[in-house]
This record gives structure tokens, C-alpha cells and sequence, in this order.
């Protein structure tokens, strides 16, 4: 699988749960499994899986409110997406 396809597969499942936030956080739990299984097995590469994982976790753990937001932002949804840095003391 291609990351465009990783990517739609994910929209489809936030966009069918756009109502039920966390039924979507169910299935995105789910994904995360398979999209591990997919690069154990040599079907995604590196990068995809870690941009899969990045979006996934986003989708995890935010807000209700965050979840409708990020379906509407769409450089989410495009390859490459990374999520905003914040300035945080180390």
C-alpha cells in the first residue's frame, strides 16, 4: 500500500465516524495494528509508518472538538504532514 492509500483508508474511517469521535478512536487503534503488520511485512516503508502513526496518535488523543477541526485541515491529509512544533524547555 501506498501512503495516499493509508491515507484515504484513514479519512474514510474519520470521515464515516465524523459523529462518533470515539468509535473512530476504535477503529484508528485498530489501523495502527495493521499498519505495524503492513511494515513487518515489507508492504509500507519506514516513513509512511511513522506518518501513519503521527496521525493516528494526533487523532488519538485529541478533543472531540480537535477531532471535527483536524478533519477539516487539509494539509493533515497530505503526504509529508507533520505535526506543529512547540516550543518546550528541555
Amino acid at each position: 500500500k501506498d501512503t495516499r492509500t493509508l491515507l484515504n483508508d484513514l479519512q474514510d474511517i474519520c470521515e464515516r465516524n465524523f459523529d462518533k469521535p470515539a468509535e473512530a478512536r476504535r477503529q484508528i487503534q485498530q489501523s495502527l495494528t495493521e499498519w505495524q503488520d503492513l511494515h513487518k511485512q515489507g508492504l509500507i516503508s519506514e516513513d509512511a509508518l511513522d506518518g501513519m502513526i503521527l496521525r493516528g496518535s494526533e487523532l488519538l488523543r485529541c478533543s472531540d472538538e480537535e477531532f471535527s477541526n483536524i478533519l477539516d485541515n487539509l494539509e493533515f491529509w497530505k503526504p509529508g504532514w507533520r505535526p506543529e512544533k512547540t516550543n518546550t524547555l528541555e
